[in-house]
């Protein structure tokens, strides 16, 4: 498939959509933001309302996932039926299509395809390799999740991601899956077990507020990538439980990780990585297959960290971060801070060469307690971060590096940095902190 190098209309976002399909496939058959320290932060709800921060109970990520009770129906057209577009599907899929927390009007068909499952491949059997084989093929700037697990530590690149969306994989003895989705800019890493069976998820080829919706193997249920709810099927209402991963560049992981491993481009089928399918997406007006309401407080494509604990979500705008590079805050009466760096990290959706993408940067949010202790963070230089409390300096990816807490290590929060209209659409009570 070739890059795309015009900035994206419509149809040509469609276009692009399904030549990602068509390619993968056919790999397939060939192979087989707060103020200073001391002010005031402002916030504001999702209509525009103030607030205050809430105190919901933290949720639990780590673990198996846990079914909720929400009410589940059926839902979609005035008749109860699903609309006349997943037709194909609610016949041919096993599916309980009369099971669902959402209305299925809302699901969009995202890949033209008689069954679109999987026409954009999960990766089932990943290859990894070491810090020096991935800087033979990726830049500095690249941009990739990093998730870490007991003693090791483990980097997705984009540029893999942006081809197949999801990773089935093991670390640390625990079935999880590494997923991002494109549209939303949303990487999210789940505990693959539900009831303490392992799933196995693809990609169902549908999209809701242009979120990738996934599908399990054992009872065919989708689930919102966002969310990691299930919203419909046999398990909706069920959510999968987040495990934190940050988005970060190869240069950082491979100098915080020099032992850490890097998923291999042996995956078994022939695409052309570190192109991108997606090129002129993150600078268009409007996001594909999205007919939500757009809040016109910030551009429908501009970055955020979302962070949601328990009832209470929060979004940090890069356009406040990149200014005060620290906030500190409290979401789900966690105290949490959001450190915001590496200013030359590579828009991964910007242009047809993921290394060239325009600079963006990344924010990482990490609970701000440190065995009992409260910590403020401030700036203090580039990249570098001292706390109040005891004048520790602390690195973009959360390691004291000087100081009383030297060699301490900051825990990772579940955050997603994502476009403003997904965190919107799937938010739209939240706060939003402008600073």
């Amino acid at each position: 498939m070739n890059s795309r190098n015009h900035r994206y209309g419509l149809g040509a976002a469609v276009i692009a959509l399904v030549l990602v399909a068509a390619a993968c496939s056919d790999g397939a058959d060939a192979a087989a933001e707060a103020p200073a320290a001391g002010s005031e932060t402002t916030t504001t709800a999702g209509n525009g309302a103030t607030t205050a921060p809430t105190t919901a109970a933290p949720i639990t990520t780590t673990g198996d996932s846990t079914p909720e009770t929400p009410e589940a129906s059926g839902l979609g057209t005035p008749d109860g039926s699903a609309p006349e577009r997943l037709a194909p599907f609610t016949g041919a899929w096993t599916t309980d299509w009369s099971s669902a927390t959402v209305d299925l009007g809302e699901l969009q068909v995202g890949i033209a395809a008689p069954d679109p499952r999987d026409r954009i491949p999960p990766i089932d059997e990943p290859v990894f390799e070491d810090v020096a084989a991935g800087a033979s093929w990726l830049e500095g700037r690249e941009p990739g999740l990093l998730y870490e697990f007991g003693e090791g530590a483990r980097f997705y690149p984009l540029s893999i991601l942006t081809r197949h969306e999801i990773v089935n994989d093991e670390a640390d003895r625990t079935p999880i899956a590494v997923t991002y989705c494109p549209l939303c800019n949303t990487g999210v890493v789940f505990d693959r077990r539900v009831d303490g069976e392992t799933h196995r998820f693809g990609v169902s080829g549908l999209l809701r507020n242009s979120d990738l919706v996934m599908w399990d193997d054992v009872t065919e249920s989708l689930w919102q990538q966002i969310t990691g709810q299930a919203i419909v099927g046999e398990l909706a209402g069920t959510r999968l439980a987040m495990l934190p991963s940050s988005l970060v560049s190869f240069g950082d992981f491979a100098e915080a990780f020099p032992d850490g491993e890097v998923l291999s481009r042996d995956t078994g089928f022939d695409i052309p990585y570190g192109s991108n399918p997606y090129a002129g997406y993150s600078t268009s007006v409007r996001p594909f297959l999205f007919d939500g309401e757009l809040d016109d407080r910030f551009a429908a494509l501009e970055r955020v960290v979302g962070v949601t604990i328990g009832d209470d979500a929060a979004a940090y705008p890069f356009l406040l971060l990149e200014e005060v590079r620290a906030v500190n805050d409290e979401v789900g009466g966690v105290p949490i801070t959001v450190l915001w760096g590496a200013p030359d990290t590579a828009d991964a959706l910007d242009t047809s060469q993921i290394s060239a993408g325009r600079a963006i940067g990344t924010g990482v949010a990490y609970s701000r307690e440190v065995d009992g202790q409260i910590l403020t963070f401030v700036p203090a230089g580039e990249d570098r971060f001292t706390d109040e409390e005891t004048g520790t300096t602390w690195t973009l990816l959360g390691t004291a590096i000087d100081g009383p807490l030297a060699g301490t290590d900051l825990e990772t929060v579940v955050h997603r940095n994502e476009f403003w209209f997904a965190w919107h659409a799937f938010f739209p009570e939240g706060r939003v902190v402008e600073g």
